[in-house]
Parts: C-alpha cells; structure tokens; sequence
C-alpha cells in the first residue's frame, strides 16, 4: 500500500470506529479476507474467522439497539468507552503499514482516537436530539444512514484515499461547527428532563392535563433544536 493509502485507511478506520465499531470490523476483515483488499499485517488479525464472529454477534445486537429511541442513547453512552479507544487502536494498526517509529505510533494512536472521539461524539448528540421525537422512524433511517456510511467510507478510504482524506477534513469543520449546537440541545434536553422529573407527582384527573403539558414541551424542544442547528 502507497502512503496515501494508509494514511487514508488510518483515518477511515478511527472515524468509522466512532460511529459503529463492530461494523468498521465486519467491512475490514471480509474485504479482506474476500481479497477485496489488501490490509497492513497489523491488521490481517481482523480477517480471523473468531473475530469476524464476535464482531458480527455484536454487530447483530448493535442493529436493534441502535434503533430504539432511548436504548441508542444507553449503548452509545456505554461505547464511549469502546469505541474511542478501538478507535486509537485501530488507527495504530493501520499506521504501521509505514514502518514508523514508536513516535509516529503515538502520534497516531492521539490522532486516531481524537478522530473516534468527534464521530462518536457527533453521532451520539444527534441520535439524542432525535430522540426528543418519540416516533421511531427517524431512529431507523439515522442508524441505517450511519450503517451506510461506515460502509461507504471504509470502500472510499480503500479505492478513493485522496478523496476521503478531504472527506474527513470537511467533516472534522462540520464536527467543530455542529458539535456545540448538539451540546447547548443536549444541555436544554437534561434541563427539560430535570423539570419533570423533579415537579410534583400529579393526580389521575390531572393525567389528560399533565401529557398535555409533556406533548408541548416536546414540541417547543424540538423547534428549538432545529432553530439551535441553523
């Protein structure tokens, strides 16, 4: 593999990973166990029939999770822990195709994970944002969208490296446009959520009043997210 094209790989991989790590691992290992591509000895361990295995069961589980309003929330709350850190993992993995040193190792591992970090990041404030909405639609088309686009990325950064790489710059300006937006929305959400949680318990006869009251909230929540992302 030329520089570019591990320099790319490296990129897609820890961006991927922040999205949806089990399927980052699925695309790599069949690609490459398919002969679609060849990957970095580093990485050749993710063609390893066990570990296609984990990561389709997790992958599996990650499918239905993701799409149901609240437990997307959960899991991607749990997977800060994972993904990030894969991520820089990952990044490392793809970076020795260079033959570097410990220092550029470093370096990668820093830049893979930061990578991680701003798509898990974006993804999981918008998945919240969505999840003011109580339909399950919009769940399903964002998780499938994210699906896609891990797909579509990790295929980019293997046959097109230099167009991903300006892929990935243009979304780390939108990350840094859009991610405090996402984080004033998620701060109005908790403070929302605090109020109800912490007012009065109401009576039966005031249940038709009080998801009056819930129903309204929703809606101005959500018009000012939209209005915040503007």
């Amino acid at each position: 593999m030329e520089t570019i094209d591990i320099i790319a790989l490296t990129l897609g991989v820890a961006w991927a990973s922040g999205i949806n790590l089990y399927a980052a691992i699925l695309v790599l290992g069949l690609m490459g166990s398919g002969g679609y591509t060849q990957l970095p000895e580093s990485l050749t361990v993710l063609q390893d029939p066990l570990v296609l295995m984990a990561a389709g069961v997790m992958y599996f589980v990650e499918f239905f999770a993701d799409k149901i309003p609240g437990v997307d929330t959960g899991w991607d709350a749990i997977h800060t822990f994972i993904r990030i850190p894969a991520g820089a993992m990952l990044a490392v993995g793809a970076a020795q195709g260079l033959e570097i040193n410990q220092a550029a190792e470093l370096a990668a591992a820093l830049v893979g994970g930061s990578l991680a970090a701003t798509s898990h990041l974006t993804k999981a404030g918008t998945r919240l944002v969505i999840n003011t909405s109580p339909e399950p639609v919009t769940n399903w088309t964002a998780s499938i969208a994210e699906d896609l686009a891990v797909i579509g990325g990790l295929w980019a950064s293997l046959n097109y490296p230099l167009a991903f790489v300006v892929f990935i710059v243009l979304f780390v300006l939108l990350a840094i446009w859009l991610l405090p937006k996402l984080w004033k929305a998620v701060k109005n959400i908790v403070a929302t959520l605090r109020g109800w949680f912490g007012g009065k318990s109401v009576s039966a006869g005031e249940g038709e009043m009080t998801n009056d009251i819930i129903e309204n909230l929703i809606d101005s929540q959500s018009k000012k997210v939209e209005e915040d992302i503007k």
